[in-house]
């Protein structure tokens, strides 16, 4: 895991079979905020598809990349603040060592960002 617990960590987690519903909390003195951007932090895109790829390995035990994005929505800047939770929601389906997942990213009930693509397993 590349982000998780420096970058971000869990502080709540249920699921069933091929869902799951996570709290996250992101640290906003992380050093990424240094370089995006210097004090007005925003959570990279890449940060938040590379959080959904980490969750989903770790749900499904198996290393995975990122194959391809049908749809990336960033519907609202995401600012770390010390005592924001964002709800993460990810729905994933396995299909011959690929996983077309949906997930998506909530702060107080409102959408920040929609994913819709395919993570294969990596060799």
């Amino acid at each position: 895991m590349i982000l998780r617990n420096s970058f971000y960590t869990i502080n709540t987690q249920t699921g069933s079979p091929m869902q799951l519903k996570a709290g996250i909390h992101i640290d906003p003195e992380h050093d990424i905020f240094r370089g995006h951007f210097p004090g007005q932090p925003v959570v990279p895109g890449v940060c938040m598809v590379q959080i959904v790829k980490e969750l989903l390995e770790q749900q499904t035990g198996r290393r995975l990349l990122f194959r391809k994005g049908h749809q990336l929505k960033f519907l609202q800047l995401l600012i770390p603040a010390a005592a924001d939770e964002i709800e993460v929601n990810l729905a994933w389906k396995e299909e011959d060592g690929q996983y077309p997942c949906t997930a998506d990213f909530k702060r107080n009930g409102e959408a920040i960002f929609k994913l819709s693509g395919l993570f294969t397993v990596s060799v």
